[in-house]
């Protein structure tokens, strides 16, 4: 790309990764046909998709009929293997929550100890700890977790700290538990709500108390499998590819527009960078939001921001605003409450002249120097689309090698942001 060309246009907002990888898992509960609306078009949907069809269900997904996303039909009346191919798991992490749908639907799973990005320690205890509470059996052969239920129960479970993951295999294993499942500290995410409407939708019964987003209480009556039936639902947009492109417009300059966006799940975000100069408005009804950052002399760091659990700013857009603060006036103080090791783009950011220092779970940002392109390289996926937002207000060319990492969530982010008036290409796509 060649930076310093500010955006302008419009642009659609493509269906949500951590939205459609549960819902896809929970599919292989539900012995039927489901449909689904909005899939986007990336490389972690397309494992999930390659998972489900090694257990013997059929996949079918039609070409990208729009911006948002494709269709997929998902039909696992045949599914028979619990074993999940080691290539799959091993490439994407969500695929961890396959494991508490196939015990509710086959009482066995044996998967790999999942792989995806680098961004820290992410153990998959929790996860365990749910499904064992609700009477499974867990061993581990080599790299191999293997888990089995002749009978799951519904149960308390409190975990010790939300985790969106651990809640989701959880729910997704207790929707055909004998009994009541509670969950305390469940995680209270979007992505959560939707799955657990999409199960309700397909006769599941799971409540959401009025304490559900102070206290994260979860309330989920078990079913019999038979219940359950094929459903027709459509994926909500993804924040955080939303997030992602309006800290590219703050960074680059420019006014743009986005239309299907989840606007409220965005306050966090927008009060951030109305703090930081731009202006934000708002069309909730018609899910458009505009960004105007043209007016680069107002466009200042807030002292200080930290990453925690929704509603508050998503450890998932750290990296795209430390790209940002780079360009503003002033000092930025952020402090990493989700991840251990979400810092890895300051290495690069530095590269390119940024003045970043790192101190233990806190960056530092001493914004308003000039970033000059060069080639950098993406190590993760959000990391890898923050690079990018460098690259926009950066002088020359800037070249992000490994990019097969942001396809993993951006459907496609050079072409979105081409729409918008980036120069910007892919080189061996």
């Amino acid at each position: 790309m060649e930076g310093r060309n500010p955006l302008d246009g419009r642009i659609q907002i493509q269906g949500s990764k951590n939205a459609a990888l549960p819902i896809l898992a929970a599919c292989m509960l539900i012995p039927g046909k489901c449909l689904l609306k909005g899939c986007p078009d990336i490389t972690d949907i397309g494992y999930m998709c390659s998972l489900l069809k090694s257990t013997g269900a059929v996949v079918r997904t039609n070409s990208l009929e729009m911006d948002s996303g494709f269709c997929a039909e998902i039909d696992t009346q045949n599914v028979k293997e619990y074993r999940l191919p080691g290539k799959y798991v091993s490439a994407m992490r969500s695929s961890v929550v396959l494991m508490g749908a196939m015990l509710g639907r086959l009482g066995e799973v044996c998967v790999n100890y999942p792989g995806g990005c680098v961004i820290g320690e992410r153990p998959i205890d929790l996860h365990l700890y749910g499904l064992e509470r609700l009477g499974a059996q867990i061993w581990t052969e080599g790299n191999h977790i293997h888990a089995y239920a002749d009978e799951l129960k519904g149960t308390i479970i409190k975990f010790p700290f939300s985790s969106v993951g651990a809640t989701q295999n959880t729910i997704l294993a207790a929707v055909t538990a004998q009994g009541t499942t509670i969950i305390k500290n469940a995680a209270k995410e979007p992505e959560i709500v939707e799955l657990c409407k999409f199960l309700n939708k397909a006769g599941a019964n799971i409540e959401f108390p009025p304490d559900f987003m102070t206290h994260g209480i979860l309330v989920i009556h078990g079913v019999e499998l038979s219940r359950l039936h094929g459903v027709e639902y459509e994926i909500i947009p993804d924040r955080i590819v939303a997030g992602t492109y309006m800290f590219a417009a703050l960074a680059a300059g420019g006014e743009i527009e986005l239309e299907n966006v989840p606007i409220r799940q965005l306050d966090r975000v927008c009060d951030i960078i109305i703090g930081m100069g731009a202006e934000v408005e708002k069309w909730e009804e018609e899910h458009q939001i505009r960004i105007n950052a043209c007016d680069r002399k107002r466009i200042v760091n807030i002292p200080y921001i930290e990453t925690d659990i929704y509603p508050a700013f998503p450890t998932d857009l750290q990296s795209p605003l430390l790209a940002a603060a780079c360009m503003a006036k002033g000092r930025l103080t952020v402090k990493e409450q989700i991840f251990s090791s979400r810092f890895r783009i300051v290495e690069e950011l530095q590269r390119m002249g940024a003045d970043v220092t790192i101190e233990k779970d806190t960056a530092i940002v001493a914004g308003g120097r000039e970033l000059v392109g060069c080639n950098v390289i993406a190590g993760e996926l959000r990391g890898g689309a923050a690079l990018v937002i460098a690259g926009l207000c950066a002088r020359g060319i800037t070249t992000v090698a490994d990019a097969r990492y942001i396809r993993r969530g951006y459907q496609d982010i050079v072409g979105d942001l081409a729409k918008l008036g980036a120069r910007i290409r892919y080189v061996n796509k």
